[in-house]
């Protein structure tokens, strides 16, 4: 199938903004959920930025984008589930058929670090953002985004976008995001990282979170047709076989020819009794 065939209409990237939703949906879940004494910490990305000296930041740094090796497929175009009916001038449903290629999927790597005046302070900070996020079930929980080639925003029911939109409709597809703690990076990487960025060294958190993007949609006119031919009885070889009419083989009337058992050749074997010379 091609998308440059004059009735195929190509729409643009559905899922482009999601890396970066990602890396906001962190900040706002850390900032949200922030229920000590004063004020939440103020979150940078710049981890060569020196707060003043009483002053407490978390520091949130992508550092890798790699691809799930385990999540491939082969680059076809797809069935989107998308569900849209239109009618005809007969009021007969006829759903429009969207096709897309599978989404990308990615990991992505975040270092987080805190930073206040004194060194125990920090480590408290520490310590509330490993709870804080290992509490969170997810950070993005919304309906899935699909771009039309005409530009309009839908979900898979194929109503208008909404973000916060939730049913119990099994064809509405959700998009759900989470962050898991791993050690990807050693000390001697993290201490070339922040040499690199002309930063100073912190101890620091390294976490991983999956996302899918999704390609365009491409429109198609009807959606695919194939025609095949009635399967018939494939003609058989004049062998000497018995075939039934559809082409399965009978048993033969003959008894099979008696084989010699496998395995090796008895040696010193006699009979139990001698035969008579009559």
């Amino acid at each position: 199938m091609s998308a440059s065939a004059p009735e195929m209409k190509k729409g643009p990237f559905s899922g482009m903004n999601v890396i970066g939703d990602v890396t906001e949906a962190i900040q706002s879940f850390l900032t949200g959920r922030w229920n000590e004494a004063g004020d939440p910490p103020r979150f940078e990305e710049d981890l060569s930025f020196v707060p003043k000296d009483r002053q407490e930041v978390f520091y949130s740094y992508m550092y890798k984008v790699s691809r799930n090796e385990n999540l491939l497929n082969r680059k076809r175009w797809r069935i989107a589930p998308i569900f849209t009916e239109t009618f005809d001038q007969h009021d007969n449903p006829e759903r429009e058929v969207y096709y897309h290629r599978p989404p990308m999927c990615l990991d992505l790597f975040y270092l987080i670090s805190c930073h206040a005046k004194h060194r125990s302070d920090a480590e408290r900070l520490l310590g509330w953002l490993l709870l804080t996020l290992n509490d969170a079930t997810h950070l993005i929980y919304r309906p899935r985004k699909f771009l039309l080639p005409d530009g309009r925003a839908v979900d898979s029911l194929a109503r208008p976008y909404d973000e916060h939109a939730t049913d119990g409709d099994e064809r509405l597809f959700m998009e759900k995001v989470s962050l898991a703690l791993v050690n990807d990076l050693t000390t001697g990487d993290g201490i070339h990282l922040f040499s690199s960025l002309d930063a100073p060294f912190r101890p620091f958190l390294t976490y991983r979170a999956r996302v899918a993007l999704d390609g365009p949609l491409v429109a198609s006119a009807g959606g695919t047709v194939i025609r095949m031919n009635r399967l018939q009885s494939a003609e058989q070889p004049e062998t000497g076989a018995r075939t039934s009419p559809s082409g399965r083989p009978l048993a033969s009337g003959h008894q099979p020819e008696r084989r010699d058992n496998p395995g090796p050749q008895g040696h010193r074997v006699k009979r139990d009794f001698e035969p008579s010379e009559d």
